[in-house]
């Protein structure tokens, strides 16, 4: 514990300097909103380190996330308005406050109990008449969709079997036909979004991540395309020199040999926890 304070406020005082007088011009003219995409992007590279199961750089980036905690701590200690304590004094209460069954005597038996009482909680201290009322607006569209039915779901809002949200799907595919079918652009787009909502409820439900099903997917989009890319160039063409036609045929080839590929390795069942801070 000794060491962890020593080097939390090793790294307070480094950020103060920087910000000091004597400090980076660049570290000096930096605003709360001037790294905001910092924190951002921060947040996925640690999620691509820790995707990559590569706990060294994934330690790295989680130490360049902090950076970006201590940074805004920093500006706000300069205006009075908080500081680094006051923020780790805010969550460690919240963490109290919000597990009454560890530090009280209130008693739950399942995460199912553990997330209904946290919602529940939650509401009241916002002192807020809806659960859905706070989800940030930043967030990308299938992290708010997953975010939103998750938290009502913890209310009892939710389906009862997995082949009701299949069916749900494949009705609002059918109505997505219908709209295109008549020309109606406006309906269009508002099925195609009714569609999309209804995947992300069946990932949910299957307790799988839509935003992470997603970026799997493109990862593997991206790297079937680059086969194609490197066979064409291989063959002294460019892509814009080949036909729809040979193009699919080295997709299929490509998309083959990955299926190959990855039969021969297993893939361990994913644990997903589904708590929201």
């Amino acid at each position: 514990m000794a060491t962890q304070t020593k080097n939390i406020a090793r790294l307070l005082r480094i950020m103060a300097r920087l910000r000091g007088p004597k400090g980076c011009p660049w570290d000096r003219e930096q605003t709360h909103r001037s790294i905001r995409h910092n924190l951002i992007e921060e947040c996925y590279e640690a999620l691509d380190a820790m995707d990559a199961d590569n706990m060294a750089e994934f330690r790295d980036e989680l130490g360049d996330l902090l950076l970006q905690v201590v940074f805004h701590a920093q500006m706000a200690s300069e205006t009075g308005e908080f500081n680094f304590d006051s923020i780790a004094k805010s969550i460690a209460d919240k963490l109290v406050r919000r597990h009454p069954h560890v530090f009280g005597r209130k008693r739950v038996d399942t995460s199912i109990e553990v997330l209904k009482q946290w919602e529940a909680i939650k509401k009241k201290e916002k002192n807020s008449h809806s659960i859905v009322a706070e989800i940030p607006r930043s967030l990308p569209a299938l992290l708010k969709a997953d975010k939103v039915q998750r938290k009502v779901a913890r209310v009892g809002f939710d389906w009862r079997r997995v082949d009701d949200v299949v069916a749900k799907v494949e009705e609002e595919l059918r109505e997505l036909k219908g709209a295109l079918a008549s020309g109606d652009r406006r309906q269009f787009e508002e099925e195609l979004g009714d569609l999309l909502f209804a995947a992300v409820n069946l990932a949910r439900f299957e307790g799988l991540h839509a935003e992470e099903l997603l970026n799997r997917t493109i990862s593997k989009f991206v790297a079937r395309f680059q086969q194609i890319e490197r066979a064409v160039h291989k063959s002294g063409r460019r892509l814009e020199d080949c036909t729809l036609e040979e193009l699919d045929a080295l997709w299929e080839s490509a998309k083959h040999r990955n299926t190959r590929r990855r039969k021969t390795v297993p893939r361990p069942r994913e644990q997903v926890d589904s708590r929201r801070r």
